[in-house]
Order: C-alpha cells, then structure tokens, then sequence
C-alpha cells in the first residue's frame, strides 16, 4: 500500500477545445430543428449563465427554445462573478415577476454555477419553480472544479474581499456571508419540484461526480465538454426530455396551483 497522499482528481481541461465541433455538430442534429422537444405554448424558461459567463453565453439555447414555443427570459447577468446570496436575491425577483406574469411555475436551466444558483432558488422558493435543470454544475462540491479554475475563483474573492464592486468575497465562499444560499443549495427540495442534473465525465473544469445531487429526479450523462453544455446535442436533448418532465404537473392543473 502506498502511503503517498492521494492526487486530487483534475479534470481534463485539454477537452475544453472542442466547443467549435460541438457547436457544429448541434445544428445538424435533429434536436436542434425540435424533433423530440415539447410545444412551449408560452411556457415561461428562465436561463442563468455560469461562473465568468454573461446571459448570451445561453443565447442559441434560448433561440431554441423559442422557436420550440417557450418564453424565455435572462438572468440580467453580464459576468457571472457576485456575490451568490446577493445574485441569488436578485433572480428570486426575477423568478416571481415571471411567474406572476405567466400565471405558472418556470422552469429553471442553469450552467455551471448558474445550476448552483438554480438549486438555490428552487430550494428558497419552490412555488415559483416548475423544475430545473442543472448543467455541468457542482452541486455536492462547489470548489471541486479544476485548479486554474480555483485559482481565478481565488483571485475574484481576494479582489472582492478589497471591496472591488460587484464581485464576490472570502467570506461569500466560507463565512456568513452566504450561509442562506448554501443550505438552499444542500438542503430538499418540494416532491413537485422536477430536477435533472446533467453531467460529463468527459468536462473539462468539474469534476463531473460533483454534479451528481442525490436529490436529482434523473442524471443525465451527456458526452460534452464543460463550456459546451450550452451547444451540446446530448444536453439539447436532456432538456427537451425534461421539459416534457415537466410539463406533466402543469397539465394535471397541479401547479398553476403554487401561484394562484
């Protein structure tokens, strides 16, 4: 038996360069032209960016969907770097206009550390939340993510922590700071909440058993790089086949009832 400390697992961030192939192979798939993705009938979608990201990192996936039928909205996000609570704060208001305006619940997709912040906000407010679907997020772990990525992580804390604006803090990460956002994010969630994680071993900034929430309905696994969720055939699939999920309470009557 060795008696060397064991490596921490790093994922392989060489995979990361194939989000132009993923890309390309997305528009000429199927799914892409909506074989297999539910009619939106207005159905609202909001869409949150992951970590450095803003909301048109997510703009083909909303452009499909809305041709499928769905009503999609941003999350009013640039670059994906406050503080979590704070944000978390911000996307609560945005949920419950959206969900008041369309009279149902919405449907939550979020990448990265935007599924972070969509467990978050079916946690705190489940009666705005039809469902959600979680991207190459590290919901067990959230720092269990690839070395460079924790060191820009490390270098966006230490400048809001000298009181750059608009960035989060030391204390976001480990104090008191966000204490609410993070028992959102490992707490239950309402039995009418749908949740489909999405992960990859091939992802080249998480480690993809992070994304593995045992409290996830379904996990998915797609063959996709990190920064490629968002442009991957496998996930455009997953979330067709978790809007279906979804879309069966909202049939029965079931969770208009959450609003009303």
């Amino acid at each position: 038996m060795s008696l060397l400390p064991a490596l921490p697992h790093v994922p392989p961030l060489w995979r990361e360069s194939r989000i132009g192939l993923e890309a390309a192979a997305l528009r000429r798939s199927t799914v892409f032209r909506g074989k297999g993705v539910p009619a939106g009938e207005h159905r609202p979608v909001l869409l949150i960016p992951g970590f450095l990201a803003g909301d048109a990192s997510l703009g083909t996936m909303s452009t499909w969907l809305r041709r499928s039928g769905y009503c999609t909205h941003r999350a009013g996000i640039r670059a994906n770097l406050d503080c979590s609570q704070e944000a978390c704060e911000r996307l609560e208001r945005r949920l419950e206009y959206m969900a008041e305006r369309h009279q149902e619940p919405v449907v939550v997709i979020g990448q990265s550390r935007g599924g972070i912040f969509a467990r978050a906000l079916a946690g705190m407010r489940p009666e705005f939340v039809a469902g959600i679907v979680t991207l190459g997020s590290p919901l067990k772990s959230q720092l269990n993510v690839h070395p460079l990525l924790l060191a820009q992580i490390g270098l966006v804390a230490t400048l809001g922590s000298s009181r750059v604006p608009g960035l989060f803090t030391h204390g976001c990460l480990r104090g008191t700071c966000c204490s609410d956002f993070r028992a959102a994010v490992e707490g239950p969630l309402a039995d009418d909440v749908g949740f489909v994680s999405v992960y990859s071993r091939s992802d080249g900034i998480v480690n993809w058993r992070s994304c593995l929430d045992p409290a996830a309905d379904r996990q998915v696994e797609v063959n996709a790089s990190h920064c490629g969720m968002g442009l991957n055939t496998g996930a455009y699939e997953a979330v067709a086949e978790a809007l279906a999920d979804f879309r069966a309470p909202l049939a029965a009557g079931g969770s208009l009832a959450r609003v009303a």
